[in-house]
């Protein structure tokens, strides 16, 4: 996403925290709808429920282009992109989901895709507020890194998920036969959101994408630290409490043991990555011999 699109979202996602009731409640506009959103806060089934609606208008947005478009077009009033929001839709969506997509409708977008993608982006946002409400998010941030890991290194997998021909429903099959009562529901979901809607960064990398959501609604970022062989938990807390201090924000260490990398550590914080192995070391003087 370009600025204006980053910028919205942002302000969309701080919507969809109020009224998942990140903080207390606190005295609310008299409106009936704003009371009966108040009353909902923080309730995972409602939060579920929201979730629901904002991947039901995902897929709405992603087969009627001209709605997408008049949804995002700068050129049109926000309050009269608020208003066929609400003549379309007012009726069939929860009250949480109908004010979050208010506020996207009203919000700047660079294109009409990065509305779509918002949307479907708060679908899960909204998904793991439930969990987060219900106690669970720290499960399904790991069973979602776990399962990344899993067809990351399993590219026969990676490559059945990804296949644009394979229709959803053998898809869904293939996720139940591998996850089935192994992860919550809310991880299947998200997984399957996932490999059901897929956005060319491959799949492996937008479930871990996920993970890194769950990890930024508390405020802190994963750091994917692969190392060459096992580490004890004083080493674990020393490295985790160097990221923190170079990266300048509380970290989630996530390992992976990669005995290729012969030693030392390599760090991937987001996008950014500090790569200190002996592998990419000796692959540097390759490169400088062949000079």
């Amino acid at each position: 996403m370009e600025g204006n699109s980053r910028a919205s979202l942002a302000l969309v996602r701080a919507r969809l925290d109020e009224l998942a009731g990140a903080g207390a409640a606190g005295d609310e506009d008299p409106g009936v709808v704003t009371r009966t959103v108040s009353r909902l806060r923080g309730e995972p089934s409602a939060l579920s429920t929201a979730s629901d609606d904002l991947y039901a208008t995902a897929d709405l947005l992603t087969h009627e282009v001209g709605l997408r478009r008049a949804l995002a077009d700068p050129g049109v009033a926000a309050e009269t992109r608020r208003a066929l929001l609400d003549r379309l839709l007012g009726n069939q969506l929860g009250e949480i989901a109908l004010e979050v997509l208010r506020a996207a409708a009203g919000a700047r977008w660079s294109r009409p895709s990065d509305l779509l993608t918002a949307v479907e982006e708060l679908g899960s946002e909204a998904l793991l507020a439930s969990e987060q409400a219900a106690g669970a998010l720290d499960e399904v941030e790991d069973e979602l890194f776990r399962f990344s890991r899993i067809v990351d290194r399993t590219p026969r997998l990676s490559l059945a998920l990804s296949d644009r021909g394979l229709p959803a429903e053998r898809k869904g099959a293939l996720l139940d036969r591998l996850l089935d009562d192994r992860v919550r529901p809310a991880t299947r979901r998200l997984i399957g959101r996932v490999v059901n809607n897929p956005r060319g960064r491959g799949v492996g990398r937008e479930i871990e994408a996920l993970a890194e959501l769950a990890s930024r609604r508390r405020q802190r970022s994963i750091a994917v630290v692969t190392v060459a062989h096992p580490i004890d938990e004083q080493q674990a807390d020393r490295l985790r409490a160097a990221i923190a201090r170079a990266f300048g924000t509380e970290v989630v260490l996530q390992l992976v043991i990669d005995p290729s990398v012969l030693g030392g550590v390599s760090v991937r914080v987001g996008g950014e990555l500090v790569d200190g192995t002996i592998l990419r070391r000796l692959a540097e003087a390759r490169r400088q011999l062949r000079r």
